[in-house]
């Protein structure tokens, strides 16, 4: 006996998209699997570790604790979509890669979404507002210093750019 699937219609980095999945695949696999967007990381696979992190409509989400049918409809951003069209880099990519805000990278997809999501809802976060900001989100390696430092060259770049 096969599994029923449904049609999930969904934008992904600004270009429509379908597949056909059963109803208990996660968005995650969705993105990773049928899409071949394998910047989202799955990590815990419990939502605490937020390396799985993309953009809903503009929102934070653990891709890894939702189902892909339930985007259907929905914008998504992955860390594809971060850059411009023409490849350039977004600030919050330039400010990662300038303050060395990464290590072995695992986590990083994430971070740059949360972050993304973080300055354009707050473009000059303090100390404890950044920490706050990218709280859902675990490093192993970097010890956060350069991920902070990257979230106040981030603004700054996004400040040349206006």
């Amino acid at each position: 006996m096969t599994e029923e699937t449904f049609e999930i219609a969904l934008t992904v980095n600004g270009v429509h998209r379908t597949a056909r999945a059963p109803a208990r695949r996660l968005l995650s696999d969705l993105l990773r699997h049928d899409l071949r967007l394998t910047g989202t990381h799955v990590g815990c696979e419990h939502g605490v570790c937020g390396c799985c992190t993309v953009l809903m409509d503009g929102e934070p989400v653990r891709s890894c604790l939702m189902f892909a049918v339930t985007a259907s409809g929905h914008e998504i951003t992955t860390v594809e979509g971060l850059a411009g069209p023409d490849g350039t880099l977004s600030p919050v990519q330039r400010a990662f890669h300038e303050c060395h805000a990464l290590q072995c990278g695992f986590c990083t997809p994430g971070f740059l979404c949360t972050v993304t999501a973080l300055l354009r809802d707050n473009p000059r976060p303090t100390e404890d507002e950044v920490l706050e900001g990218i709280s859902g989100n675990l490093c192993r390696c970097t010890g956060y210093q350069n991920i902070v430092k990257a979230v106040h060259r981030a603004a700054d770049l996004m400040d040349e750019e206006s």
